[in-house]
C-alpha cells in the first residue's frame, strides 16, 4: 500500500522534523503517528497522491503546534511547587533555641522578665508597657535593656 511505502521512506525525516519543532523524542514520534493515521484514513479523499508528502509534513507541523500549545497551557495552570520544608535538623536546632530563650527567659528577674515578654511578646510600646507595668516609661527602657544584655550573655553561654 502507499501508504506503508511513505512510511518506509519518510518516518525518519519527519520524527527529525517534530523533534526539532517539540524538542522531545517520544512527542515527534506521536505526532507523525498521529500524522500517519490521519492520511491513512484520509488516503481516498486524496486528489494528489503525489502531495501525500507535504500532505504530511503540513500535518507534522500543524500536530506539533498543537502539542506545544498544550504544553504551555498545561505550564500556566499547572500548580506551583510548595516550598522546600526545613529539615528535621533545622526543626530540631529552632527547638533548642527556643527552649534556650524560655530557659534564658525564666532566669531573669520579673520586671526584666515582664518588660521583655512584654515588648516583643506582646508587641507593645513603652507608654503601653508602662500602663500595664505601673512603672515609668524610662524604668521601662531600662528593664528591656538590662534583660536584652542578660538575655544576649545567656544565650551566647548556650551556644
Amino acid at each position: 500500500m502507499a501508504v506503508t511505502a511513505l512510511y518506509s521512506a519518510h518516518y525518519r525525516s519527519l520524527v527529525r522534523l517534530a523533534v526539532l519543532l517539540v524538542r522531545d523524542v517520544a512527542s515527534a514520534e506521536e505526532v507523525v503517528q498521529d500524522a500517519f493515521v490521519a492520511i491513512h484514513g484520509a488516503w481516498r479523499r486524496l486528489r494528489d497522491t503525489d502531495k501525500a508528502l507535504a500532505y504530511l509534513r503540513q500535518s507534522v507541523v500543524n500536530r506539533s503546534r498543537s502539542v506545544l500549545r498544550h504544553r504551555a497551557v498545561v505550564e500556566k495552570y499547572a500548580p506551583k511547587g510548595l516550598p522546600d520544608a526545613p529539615s528535621a535538623e533545622n526543626g530540631a536546632i529552632g527547638e533548642l533555641e527556643r527552649s534556650a530563650v524560655i530557659e534564658a527567659l525564666r532566669r531573669l528577674p520579673t520586671r526584666q522578665r515582664e518588660a521583655l515578654v512584654l515588648r516583643y511578646y506582646g508587641d507593645l510600646s513603652e507608654a503601653e508597657i508602662a500602663h500595664a507595668m505601673g512603672i515609668s516609661k524610662g524604668a521601662v527602657k531600662s528593664h528591656t535593656s538590662r534583660g536584652m544584655a542578660a538575655l544576649r550573655m545567656a544565650l551566647e553561654q548556650f551556644s
